[in-house]
């Protein structure tokens, strides 16, 4: 990411891109608002921060996603509603939007936070996300909110109804693990660089093969990126062990056999990296 300009933004970020991916218009005055990290501010002499805008955008946001799960899932007893919401909004799936939106770039962030790689902290990012969120309610209403919050979220939504009954990626590939009678994963971590911005690499095991792999700034992040590659591969395997063909017809023995016969044979373009 490219040094940070004199507004505490990064070098790079042009606002009227970021307009254009969030398909909304906002003032611009409540826009640098949501955008005003709290370090920035207090190293110049107390600004405005957008801590309010952060509170207002996560109650409109937990409304919609809440609205939504409940239309969606008529029979889903309340326990089970307020498991799948804590799926969707989290600090990591917030974070994991707004990097796909490169909101980091935006953020207004003091020198400190700059140094010690605040673009891509996944609270940071949250709040920031939650604070445009905000912004666009106060400016446009729900009308403006409602779409925008679709759009970001209906496919966090679509994955998180994936879940098991943990509504995390590893306690889902745990299940299917024993589901499928194939034991259980193994995660092997690499961390790299500075102690002030390290970075993971997970790879999920089932068999001795590596199924799944993920980065985050955590290793939880990554383990739970890696597994929920493996779950998406694994479940195509046994999906295609389960059709016309049986595990026994594809030469393999019984369906843990197959899988580990050959990791790489699963969809890959459903894995991510």
């Amino acid at each position: 990411m490219s040094v940070a300009a004199a507004d505490g933004r990064a070098a790079d970020a042009d606002i009227a891109v970021l307009l254009s991916k969030l398909q909304v218009q906002v003032s611009g005055e409540l826009l640098d608002r949501a955008l005003m990290h709290r370090s920035f501010a207090y190293e110049n002499g107390g600004l405005p921060t957008n801590e309010r805008l952060e509170f207002l955008g996560d109650s409109v946001l937990g409304l919609i996603v809440t609205d939504t799960l409940f239309r969606k899932h008529p029979d889903l007893p309340e326990g089970n509603l307020a498991k799948l919401r804590a799926a969707v909004v989290n600090s990591r799936a917030l974070a994991g939007v707004a990097r796909g939106l490169r909101l980091g770039s935006y953020v207004r962030l003091g020198k400190g936070e700059e140094s010690t790689g605040g673009r891509d902290k996944s609270s940071i990012l949250a709040d920031t996300l939650e604070a445009v969120i905000g912004a666009v309610y106060l400016d446009g209403g729900m009308e403006a909110a409602d779409p925008l919050i679709h759009r970001l979220f209906d496919p966090v939504i679509a994955r998180s109804a994936r879940l098991g009954a943990g509504l995390d990626w590893k306690t889902s590939l745990q299940e299917l693990m024993a589901a499928e009678d194939l034991g259980g994963p193994e995660y092997v971590v690499d961390e790299s660089g500075p102690d002030h911005q390290k970075s993971f690499r997970a790879g999920a095991k089932v068999g001795g093969q590596v199924w799944g792999e993920g980065e985050g700034r955590t290793k939880k992040e990554a383990e739970q990126q890696a597994a929920e590659a493996a779950w998406t591969a694994i479940s195509a395997r046994v999906s295609s062990a389960a059709g016309d063909i049986d595990a026994a017809e594809l030469g393999y023995g019984d369906t843990a056999a197959g899988l580990a016969a050959d990791p790489q044979a699963s969809d890959s373009k459903q894995r991510r990296a």
